[in-house]
């Protein structure tokens, strides 16, 4: 079973407001990451920011890498066996992407490492030992645990100004 979890505890500094919140085709951008995901998992939910299910783990304002260890975490609790993980900033996924990510296992997007494929038991050793990752890079952090690299065969999509927002 696989948890679908949405990044959404950023600062939102570029932005100006609250991203996750920021509205594109009528709905929410954390609202499309969502959908984005539904397709390939149980259940969806969001770790951080305002309208989180989670915290970021061990402790808030870790970057996406404490958002990754929160959904490790309550994905286990909830008896999931792995999570797939994808930042509110990304309304657009191509084709077959998602797919691709749920078939192997550790495994993240070459060119967006947040969107990637957890499995539950590396989540007690990412909260141990988290700040290992200094700069809480998640590409690191993935190439630690052996995750495969799967590319995309087109650009995603990266929200993080309103300018971006409005040229999708």
């Amino acid at each position: 079973m696989i948890l679908g979890v949405v990044l959404a505890g950023g600062r939102s500094s570029r932005f100006g407001s609250n991203k996750a919140a920021a509205l594109f085709e009528g709905r929410a951008l954390v609202e499309h990451a969502r959908a984005v995901l539904a397709p390939h998992v149980a259940t969806t939910m969001i770790v951080g920011g305002e309208a989180g299910d989670m915290p970021d783990l061990p402790r808030p304002d870790m970057g996406p890498l404490g958002g990754i260890a929160g959904a490790l975490d309550r994905a286990g609790a909830l008896g999931y066996a792995s999570v797939i993980t994808i930042a509110c900033d990304m309304p657009r996924v191509p084709e077959g992407l998602i797919a691709a990510l749920a078939r192997q296992i550790p495994s993240y997007c070459a060119d967006v490492p947040v969107l990637g494929h957890w499995p539950v038991a590396v989540g007690a050793a990412l909260r141990a030992n988290i700040d290992a990752f200094p700069d809480r890079s998640v590409r690191r952090w993935a190439r630690s645990i052996g995750a495969v690299p799967i590319e995309s065969d087109s650009p995603i999509p990266n929200v993080n100004t309103p300018a971006e927002l409005a040229a999708l």
